[in-house]
């Protein structure tokens, strides 16, 4: 009896002590919450709730596995449409791709959390004059007189706006901490926003980065970051309308060894009737961040331009 009460004091002992390590592990030689390591945003959750899940956020058991096993055959682009734009653009079959197969672990049908049908809000009347103009300039494109007619996405200067979703491929990030700040290594064109923690002001309205000007503070566990200072360019295809003038509160809380909760909100009342709020996890992966090229846009301009020469014949 006695011997079989130490053990249990043992056992629990041990667990107490396993606790309590596993929650140290979490914590930096400085006392901030530990984010550090490499961590992928992959997944298959689309952005916003598709219209057949309107009235229902989360998917049983049963059902997000027909979904993945649907979105996974969706994406295969062996099935090809030869004499199709489309099969020129998706030319690269799975093995060159890196989305998962799997939805979020809370089987959730939108990464957006508010507002709570799992949609982008309506855009304004501005933002919808923006868009129409944008389109008219994609068109532009195809028919482009110098290098300045293209995007910055296209000439590879920067394919990795805020705040990032999960795409394709690389999507790859490694955190690192030193007392006052935090860095973030995104693979993909290999940037690093180096945020300052603290109460210091942001950039002056007049300096704008590709990137926005970060700063954070620690509430609790959680890394929260606001960025501002954007750029009119640059935005990602989701963000495209959103002005300079966008904020991006970003919320980073480890959750478990291999798991950090990740929320934005974004808000423009220049572009969006209302903020929005979307929620992911980042995954602990055991590999390294790889060096990401982006040489097609740089030495492919000569070959677009006698493209578009070449569509002005034809007319």
């Amino acid at each position: 009896m006695r011997a079989a009460a130490v053990a249990t004091l043992c056992v629990l002992a041990l667990g107490s002590l396993g606790a309590q390590t596993a929650k140290s592990q979490w914590k930096t030689p400085w006392g901030d919450p530990d984010l550090q390591g490499t961590w992928s945003n992959q997944t298959i959750t689309p952005l916003e709730r598709p219209r057949e899940f309107a009235d229902k956020p989360v998917l049983t058991e049963a059902e997000a596995a027909a979904y993945e096993k649907r979105l996974v055959a969706a994406g295969d682009v062996d099935v090809r449409q030869p004499g199709t734009v489309q099969d020129v653009n998706l030319a690269y079959n799975q093995v060159w791709w890196d989305r998962g197969n799997k939805i979020v672990a809370d089987r959730r049908t939108s990464l957006i959390v508010d507002p709570p049908d799992g949609r982008i809000p309506a855009l304004t009347p501005a933002a919808q004059k923006r868009r129409d103009e944008d389109r008219r300039a994609s068109d532009g494109e195809k028919t482009a007189a110098s290098w300045l007619d293209f995007d910055v996405y296209s000439r590879c200067i920067i394919r990795s706006a805020l705040p990032r979703l999960s795409t394709g491929y690389n999507n790859n990030y490694e955190i690192v901490q030193s007392p006052g700040y935090v860095a973030i290594m995104q693979e993909q064109m290999h940037d690093t926003r180096i945020i300052p923690i603290g109460t210091g002001p942001h950039l002056p309205a007049t300096v704008r980065q590709w990137l926005g000007d970060s700063r954070g503070r620690w509430e609790g566990n959680t890394l929260v970051v606001e960025t501002t200072n954007f750029t009119d360019e640059a935005r990602g295809s989701t963000f495209q309308y959103a002005t300079k003038n966008m904020t991006l509160v970003e919320r980073f809380t480890r959750v478990s060894d291999r798991t950090i909760d990740y929320q934005f909100t974004v808000s423009d009342p220049e572009t969006w009737t209302r903020p929005w709020t979307a929620k992911l996890p980042w995954n602990r992966i055991d590999g390294l961040i790889y060096e990401y090229a982006c040489h097609e846009g740089n030495l492919g301009l000569e070959h677009m331009l006698s493209a578009a020469r070449a569509a002005e014949k034809k007319k």
